[in-house]
């Protein structure tokens, strides 16, 4: 256990949200020291005095060794916004959620990620519109994110489940709390390929007043957000909301003005989102030969120091491994384990008699 505990304390703690937690790191440097403050201290940090008092009051009713044994238990990862593997998109927003608690894996490659979002009524028009896009996406190896919802979104996260994709769900709730509970069975075959996740504490219970917040998470991990179809009051439109704050790119497939449903989706293009005509379109406008082009860089980056210097001295010409060691001065049994990860990920070669090469690719500008 680290100090992602004292993450949890105060993300349970009613009041200390995005802004007052980036406050207490700037101040005290790092949140073990914040919850070991005294309320003068926190009260410094600028926090009010009714709020200092709660802090104080909350430290006394939580076990933070407990609460995390319980997130043990139930196989929750924790990412705080100091760990490395955060979501960097996700980074990008205004007040990005300290914490996110996610039940399966976040991927490097889910910086790829397109929301598709829409009704819970949906219509077969609807219905038959995300699926062409869901499958066209999961296909292209772009992650489907959702909400978990009745209608398009359970659409959305099943279908990119059967073309074998990656995706996500984002929750107005806890990760232990599945909604809507008829989900559960679905949930359980994301969290094998992909993800479901939350910023709300274990143990939340879904509420109405948790899910517009939550939709500003589904349109911040995507680089796009496609609105299927949508009442003129759909939460759909306020995840579009969020998205154009954010700077992402909005779809919107348009239909009958004579369809409920619709009349969403049509306001939205009538506002200047991009009609969606076709999943080609949706790849084109996000340049998906890029994309690719960018996870091909990915894999090629060095992952640590030892690797980053390993692949400094390596060429075109062969260097054996007793040189590779004398020039990174690196323990040899640290470049040897390098050198066979290196070797799988494809960034040297060895070229006979403990000889390797360095394999370079072209690469292109990296941007993400």
């Amino acid at each position: 256990m680290d100090d992602k505990k004292y993450w949890i304390g105060f993300n349970l703690i009613k009041g200390i949200g995005a802004v007052r937690m980036q406050g207490l790191v700037a101040y005290f440097g790092d949140l073990e020291s914040a919850w070991n403050a005294n309320a003068a201290e926190l009260m410094e940090a600028g926090l009010g005095a009714k709020l200092a008092e709660k802090v104080l009051g909350a430290k006394k009713q939580i076990d933070l060794n407990q609460v995390w044994s319980k997130i043990e238990a139930q196989g929750i990862h924790i990412l705080t916004w100091a760990d490395e593997d955060y979501p960097a998109r996700l980074k990008e927003i205004d007040q990005p959620p300290p914490v996110l608690y996610i039940r399966g894996e976040y991927l490097m490659d889910d910086l790829f990620a397109v929301a598709i979002v829409g009704t819970r009524k949906v219509t077969p028009y609807g219905r038959q519109v995300t699926e062409e896009i869901a499958a066209f996406l999961a296909a292209n190896g772009i992650t489907v994110v959702s909400g978990l919802a009745r209608g398009v979104d359970a659409i959305a996260h099943q279908t990119a489940l059967k073309a074998g994709g990656r995706t996500i769900a984002i929750l107005g709730s806890g990760v232990d709390k599945i909604y809507p509970p008829e989900h559960r069975g679905l949930a359980e075959q994301m969290i094998q390929r992909g993800a479901v996740m939350s910023d709300y504490a274990v143990g939340t219970p879904p509420d109405a007043s948790n899910f517009p917040p939550r939709n500003r998470i589904i349109s911040g991990l995507s680089l796009a957000v496609v609105v299927i179809e949508a009442a003129e009051t759909s939460g759909a439109l306020i995840t579009a909301e969020f998205a154009a704050e954010q700077g992402r790119e909005i779809f919107a497939v348009p239909g009958s003005i004579l369809a409920p449903q619709s009349k969403g989706t049509n306001r939205l293009i009538q506002k200047g989102a991009q009609p969606l005509l076709t999943p080609a379109d949706l790849m084109q406008a996000l340049d998906l030969t890029r994309m690719d082009k960018q996870k091909t860089a990915r894999k090629i980056l060095p992952s640590d120091e030892t690797e980053a210097l390993v692949l400094n001295v390596l060429g075109s010409e062969p260097l054996h491994v007793d040189d590779i060691r004398n020039q990174t001065t690196l323990p040899i049994e640290q470049v040897s384990a390098a050198l066979v990860m290196m070797e799988l990920k494809g960034m040297v070669r060895q070229v006979g008699g403990m000889n390797y090469v360095a394999v370079r690719e072209e690469r292109p500008d990296y941007t993400v």
